[in-house]
């Protein structure tokens, strides 16, 4: 079903986009040709932009999990900014030294390493020196970088050299004019990073989450904190190629993010990670080659955003979709345990003789209403679903009465809450007068070994008595 909803979805957008194409261009070329062209990779540069996009988005989702789990998401956006004047300064030197050379690549990107990597240097700086917290810290070193970088971009642009045209793209990415030279440094880039990460993988794992254990271990945890810098660094750095500084955060938390919701595994989280930053680098690319109007990098940002939502919809460990169904269901198994206690009460009150059974015990609605505050549609859905279960018989009219079943099941439920109360009132001094509310917010998920450990303790208490009085009188609630 999820495949068949990507398909029909990317189909659609495919025949969209080809009435808007077939128009402009006056049916030059049949859209048909061109989707298969593009699917299927044949021209050169769509080849050369895949090859370096997709091995940067897998990349950025590995290094991401960890940038997550590190509570470092912001940092790739002040990489991102900062690096902006550190691009604009190696230019700047390069055109010095070798006039026409000031936008050769591996130049500009050491230069924006460089002044990333001292943003990040400034924010821990920042951090550890001064009482201005961390989001603050990064606010004002993302502020100055780029402030610094937008004047000396200025300059540059103004400067008589002709030379530097173009250099505006690092600002929003220009995935589409990359070459095989420019892959090829993206993709050494990434290769690098990911070996690191994995090479890490175990030591980055301890650091984010129980640093004060692998200091007390003896391990390098500032090491270790500036190796994950560095590869947020490099990642930031290497992506502004492709999406541009301004977005190249998107790329790092948009994939772990996502698979975040479909795993507590941090092993299988990094790869999902890694597919789906691998995925919406593949789908952002070729979306744009068939509508050239759109640019690569915001196409592939909004991919990993399609993929994003999808994952809190759908996402089977977390997912909204998930998490309804649990609240649903817990909802109803409460209110199915609150129905069955208060039926249990109403039988104690009604001062039936000693060794009358619970089972066959008529349900009065009325009594029912009177005992909780409960609303009658309320009410009538507890019974309804009580009955399904078999908790219940009734025949269609306002009689109604616990079966066998729902005896054995009210008599454990009212057992697990009083054992509960006593243990509330004995050991954590809550008066009695304010238990029955306390217990009701624990009871509905004692699990087995918590019962065996509250029977033990209270066995003293209330020796063979299959459920313990009641430590308060029962009020109407």
């Amino acid at each position: 079903m999820t495949r068949g909803v990507w398909v029909m979805f990317f189909l659609l957008a495919m025949g969209a986009g080809g009435a808007l194409q077939a128009q402009e261009h006056g049916g030059s070329e049949a859209f048909s040709s061109r989707v298969v062209r593009v699917a299927l990779l044949q021209d050169y540069n769509t080849r050369v932009v895949m090859a370096g996009t997709v091995m940067l988005g897998a990349t950025s989702g590995l290094v991401g999990v960890f940038m997550l789990l590190r509570r470092r998401s912001l940092l790739g956006d002040v990489v991102g900014h900062a690096s902006l004047p550190g691009i604009m300064i190696a230019f700047l030197v390069m055109e010095t030294i070798s006039a026409g050379s000031g936008k050769w690549l591996p130049g500009l990107l050491i230069g924006a390493m460089a002044s990333g990597f001292l943003g990040v240097l400034c924010v821990t700086w920042l951090k550890r020196n001064t009482r201005i917290k961390e989001d603050a810290t990064m606010a004002i070193v993302l502020s100055v970088f780029f402030g610094g970088g937008i004047a000396l971009m200025t300059a540059v642009q103004k400067s008589p050299s002709g030379n530097a045209a173009g250099l505006n793209s690092f600002v929003f990415g220009s995935a589409a004019a990359m070459t095989a030279a420019d892959v090829q440094i993206i993709g050494l880039g990434a290769l690098g990073a990911m070996a690191l990460c994995l090479l890490l993988f175990k030591e980055l794992t301890v650091l984010c989450f129980d640093e004060e254990f692998a200091a007390a271990r003896g391990w390098p945890t500032h090491t270790l904190d500036l190796a994950l810098m560095l590869l947020i660094v490099s990642i930031s750095v290497i992506g502004i190629q492709s999406v541009g500084l301004i977005l190249v955060v998107a790329i790092l938390i948009l994939p772990s993010s996502a698979a975040r919701f479909w795993t507590d595994d941090l092993r299988h989280m990094a790869w999902i990670a890694v597919g789906f930053g691998g995925a919406s680098a593949y789908f952002g690319v070729l979306i744009s080659a068939l509508f050239p109007r759109l640019a690569a990098g915001a196409v592939i940002v909004l991919a990993g955003s399609v993929l994003f939502a999808f994952s809190m919809v759908f996402g089977a460990r977390r997912g909204v979709l998930r998490r309804w169904r649990i609240h649903r269901r817990l909802t109803r198994q409460v209110g199915r345990h609150d129905l069955l206690r208060t039926v249990f009460e109403l039988w104690e009150q009604s001062g039936q003789p000693p060794g009358t059974p619970l089972a066959g015990y008529p349900i009065e609605t009325k009594a029912l209403l009177s005992a909780r505050t409960w609303s009658p549609a309320v009410l009538h859905r507890w019974i309804k679903a009580a009955a399904k279960e078999g908790l219940i018989a009734t025949d269609g009219s306002a009689a109604r009465q616990l079966t066998a079943l729902g005896a054995r099941e009210a008599k454990r439920v009212v057992r697990n809450h009083r054992l509960w109360e006593v243990y509330l009132i004995t050991y954590a001094d809550i008066a009695p007068s304010h238990v029955d509310r306390s217990a009701d917010a624990i009871e509905h998920i004692l699990d087995c070994e918590l019962l065996e450990e509250l029977e033990t303790l209270l066995q003293k208490q209330y020796p063979e008595m299959e459920v313990p009085p009641s430590p308060h009188e029962i009020e109407n609630q």
